[in-house]
């Protein structure tokens, strides 16, 4: 229908009225001078639930007739708790409602309607205000719509319904709907903005404070919003009021219909406001139980324990009773089953590496499967970002990990509470690379990191504390059965057997094709055996595959076909630089230290290098251009072969080519920040600079 010039000019000047009000301080004075509460609280949400009932069913989309089947009732809003509130407040919710009938018949000034009632209930809370209202409203618009819901099928609605003209209203369904769309949309604004006020007195004061800015802002808006959320309780009845006795008479009127748009639109616009201010104020407590929650844990870990339970159970399971999978069987169980047991936290990202959890599964099942069978529990706690979107890859991931894992596995990545996280991160430093922490059967911290043990000695470190650890240090000696260890059993049998043995690695594919051809004619000329064993970097990726083909195609060596055995190997030398590290030696005090340098950074340099045992003790080792250009002068000193032993006669004459001018790189990948030690050259003895390198996969 076109809007004649007067209804646009009626438009505008109830645009203006409606939109200024809440902001006329004036006004806001009224509605403040019409509050004083006598110190009754009333739990209103129960309440709110029976009226929210009662308005989703008065519907004027559903009319009853004579074959049509009524809904059962779901009673679930009608429990015993509101029984007694409503015997106390059924005389006041009657009252208004007579009210706003009465002042609603009458025609009179909405602002105006509005004050009286906020006076009418001056002596409730600002929360109750609101849902008196709404329960008032709600018994004359439920009377009326179950009257003409019913006028088809009951004798008295039928005559209800022509006492108030219901079927002629009915009769004009189809020009009454955007009037009857109009009112719904703003009865559903109305119970937005009340649940919102509500959840703001729910908010747990021992978290959060009226002064808190947060809550000071929202507490200043929430009488706006009981105004005009009540106000718009007035416009709704008066509509319904009008409705009676129309008949034949009713001419649609635009200027109410846009009348109830626009409270609608400053309803909604008063919701989102309070949306965005509870947001913040349930952020603010968030920090605070996160604060709380962070603080009981360090305490718990600064507290002695008859058992583990009490703090696996704020590590694993704050919000499910059974938060763990266990591996063997894949079935969900509680922390119960960890008690009093040694556990071992497994803690990293989703972004293990294949080899790491390859190795770690291996020397778990052969510790689980002999003498230590069941004496320690792993447990992988998966740390994930909570500001990055959990997506479905990460869910698949995730579960594809902790379905190869035999170990208990927490059920999902969310269960792991952010407290736990920042303590996590803060007091065991985890940052990318994984750990496993060592928990006592009391639930005492043995050892901040067992994995650099569990890599070096395998289930040998049991029970994985920091004075097992010392202990096996004591009885060590740098030789090629511990360099090598069980990665390859072949290689020990020949120490054994007491065969010359090379190691030798790099990735520059000359250097390979020259130091085997000359290392073969020396051994030949000497007449000495020599078993070469090519074990690549510790970064195996596309150049060290590419070395390991030409080595295989040429026959230039042995190798490592596994690519786990070279990354076990390179990942050995750097747990125990780690190890030793934690532990406060230097490569003056530990000639292990020393050792473990000199090959991490013959790892570190691009060119190749070579160490040659012969038996276990007797090493010589040496990089790059060196060890070619004196097995070249092989002539010069094989005469002291005879004498001494090939590695002797090695030994001796490497010692020329010795030189101050070098560079040694020395990388480290994990979290070296906490050394402060000086860490110095194993070649020269001098402090070496320190550089930081971000490396991904680079080749």
């Amino acid at each position: 229908m076109a809007l004649t010039t007067a209804a646009k000019t009626h438009m505008i000047k109830a645009d203006r009225h409606l939109f200024s009000s809440s902001d006329d301080s004036v006004v806001m004075k009224q509605i403040l001078a019409t509050h004083s509460p006598d110190g009754r609280d009333i739990n209103t949400r129960p309440l709110l639930r029976i009226v929210e009932d009662v308005l989703q069913r008065a519907t004027p989309t559903v009319i009853v007739t004579p074959q049509a089947q009524l809904e059962p009732v779901d009673d679930k809003a009608h429990h015993v708790e509101v029984g007694g509130m409503l015997e106390a407040l059924a005389y006041t919710i009657h009252r208004i409602s007579c009210e706003i009938t009465c002042k609603c018949s009458g025609g009179g000034d909405a602002h105006g309607t509005t004050l009286v009632l906020l006076n009418s209930l001056a002596n409730y809370t600002w929360d109750a205000k609101v849902v008196i209202a709404l329960a008032a409203f709600a018994v004359s618009y439920g009377e009326f719509w179950l009257t003409a819901q019913l006028h088809t099928i009951n004798p008295l609605a039928k005559s209800v319904a022509l006492l108030k003209q219901l079927p002629d209203i009915l009769e004009h369904t189809d020009a009454l709907k955007p009037r009857f769309d109009t009112i719904n949309n703003l009865i559903k604004a109305m119970l937005d903005v009340t649940k919102c006020i509500i959840q703001f007195k729910e908010l747990p004061s021992e978290y959060i404070s009226p002064d808190t800015p947060a809550m000071a802002m929202a507490l200043a808006h929430v009488p706006t919003a009981v105004y005009w959320t009540i106000r718009s309780v007035v416009a709704c009845a008066s509509q319904i009021v009008s409705l009676i006795g129309l008949g034949h008479e009713y001419i649609s009127s635009t200027s109410e219909v846009w009348e109830l748009s626009s409270l609608a639109h400053k309803v909604g616009s008063i919701h989102g406001h309070l949306t965005k201010q509870l947001d913040l104020c349930n952020r603010h407590i968030g920090e605070k139980k996160h604060i709380e929650a962070y603080q009981t844990l360090v305490r718990l870990f600064e507290t002695v324990h008859i058992d583990n339970l009490k703090i696996l159970r704020v590590l694993i399971s704050s919000k499910d009773d059974l938060p763990l999978i266990d591996g063997s069987t894949k079935r969900r169980v509680s922390v119960d089953v960890l008690r009093r047991k040694i556990v071992m936290l497994f803690i990293s990202d989703l972004d293990i590496i294949h080899e790491e959890l390859f190795v770690l599964i291996q020397i778990y099942n052969e510790a689980h499967h002999g003498k230590l069978d069941r004496s320690y529990e792993v447990v992988w706690l998966p740390v994930t970002d909570r500001h990055v979107p959990w997506t479905a890859a990460k869910e698949e991931t995730f579960n594809r990990l902790a379905s190869n894992m035999p170990w208990y596995s927490l059920h999902h990545p969310s269960l792991l509470d952010p407290a736990v996280i920042k303590y996590i991160r803060d007091l065991w430093h985890f940052d990318k690379k994984p750990l496993l922490v060592v928990l006592d059967p009391q639930g005492k911290v043995v050892c901040p990191n067992a994995l650099h043990m569990v890599w070096i000695w395998g289930s040998q470190a049991f029970p994985f504390t920091s004075n097992r650890e010392e202990a096996l240090w004591k009885e060590e000696l740098w030789r090629l059965e511990f360099l090598v260890d069980e990665i390859d059993p072949i290689m020990l049998g020949w120490v054994k057997e007491g065969r010359h043995v090379c190691l030798y690695g790099g990735e520059k594919i000359e250097w390979i094709r020259e130091f085997t051809n000359v290392m073969k004619r020396v051994s030949q000329e000497a007449n000495i055996p020599i078993e070469m064993v090519y074990v690549g970097k510790s970064n195996p990726k596309e150049r060290v595959k590419k070395a390991i083909n030409v080595i295989a195609n040429e026959k230039l060596s042995g190798y490592w076909q596994d690519p786990v055995m070279v990354w076990f190997f390179w990942v050995r030398l750097e747990s125990m630089w780690h190890s030793k590290m934690q532990s406060g030696r230097t490569i003056d005090n530990d000639p292990i230290m020393r050792e473990v340098m000199t090959m991490l950074s013959f790892d570190g340099s691009d060119d190749g290098w070579a160490i040659i045992s012969h038996g276990s003790m007797d090493m010589v080792k040496s990089h790059g251009r060196k060890i070619i250009d004196c097995l070249l002068q092989f002539d010069s000193w094989k005469g002291s072969v005879q004498e001494q032993g090939f590695v002797p006669a090695l030994t001796g004459a490497l010692e020329p080519y010795h030189t101050h001018e070098h560079c040694t790189r020395l990388i480290l990948p994990g979290d070296t920040g906490r050394i402060t030690e000086q860490v110095v050259c194993a070649e020269c003895n001098r402090p070496m600079e320190k550089f930081v390198l971000y490396r991904c996969c680079n080749d």
